[in-house]
């Protein structure tokens, strides 16, 4: 019997094992991109909180200590940062498969793509933890993304518009400079990991603006006021700069949407 995908996510999501969750998403997309899982809808539970390990200990966003790379430990701290967004990008991508049903194949086929490279992503930063005497759990983290994800669990296109464009966009935006404190330190190992992780993370902005536009097309609705809209309700208007520019045309912005938050930054 072909088991469901919703299904199949929701367990994804659910898993608290982070190598497993890393196993059963890749499995999550050979499943979608052979057929191996079907697209029926289905009664799920509501899911309030994800799948996750004991530790990393959660705290507030302003308790996170900040990262001094000059050091083993402080490179490590940094990097456990990365690991733990890369988790939670995990589980935001099989909550979108999990929770938003009765759409295209092809979306299933982005978010389900998007879930395998985030667990990708986790296993590459993972074990340049290792190298580096450590692992993920060892240094407290936030729940900033997980949070979002949660108030834009009612809408797609609140979805879409937020986790992919605006808090993975910010991912693009601030990789290049971390990249040149990682070079400054001579760590070109975590370099490459993070030219990987930037290139793959293109696509998965694109995805979020192919999906907004859908969303916004079904509903009638102008997708840059819009936009801006939902940025200026859920952000408060609070566009950080510097832009990525080039990152973010390639993955879907307009240069007018560009040059709109870029005003918005300004009157910071």
């Amino acid at each position: 019997m072909t088991k469901n995908l919703h299904q199949f996510a929701y367990d994804c999501l659910i898993e608290s094992d982070a190598a497993q969750k890393c196993r059963m998403a890749k499995a999550l997309f050979e499943g979608v991109s052979e057929g191996k899982l079907s697209a029926g809808a289905i009664d799920l539970p509501e899911l309030k909180e994800a799948g996750r390990p004991e530790r990393p200990e959660l705290v507030h966003p302003r308790e996170v200590p900040k990262r001094k790379l000059g050091t083993v430990q402080g490179r490590a701290a940094a990097i456990h940062s990365f690991c733990h967004i890369e988790f939670n990008a995990i589980n935001l991508a099989c909550d979108a498969v999990y929770r938003f049903q009765g759409l295209p194949e092809s979306f299933y086929l982005d978010w389900s793509r998007i879930a395998a490279e985030e667990a990708y992503h986790f296993g590459l930063l993972s074990k340049r933890l290792e190298t580096l005497g450590f692992s993920y759990g060892d240094f407290p983290a936030h729940n900033g993304l997980w949070e979002l994800a949660q108030k834009t669990s009612a809408d797609l296109l609140d979805r879409m518009a937020l986790i992919p464009r605006v808090m993975e966009a910010r991912g693009l935006d601030v990789t290049p400079a971390i990249q040149k404190k990682f070079k400054n330190v001579d760590d070109m190992e975590t370099v490459g990991i993070l030219d990987i992780i930037l290139r793959d993370e293109i696509t998965h902005v694109k995805a979020g603006t192919l999906w907004f536009h859908f969303v916004c097309d079904q509903r009638g609705l102008e997708p840059e006021s819009t936009y801006l809209n939902l940025v200026k309700t859920y952000m408060k208007g609070d566009v950080q700069c510097p832009m990525h520019f080039q990152a973010r045309l390639e993955a879907g912005f307009s240069a007018s949407e560009l040059e709109m938050l870029q005003v918005m930054c300004q009157k910071r």
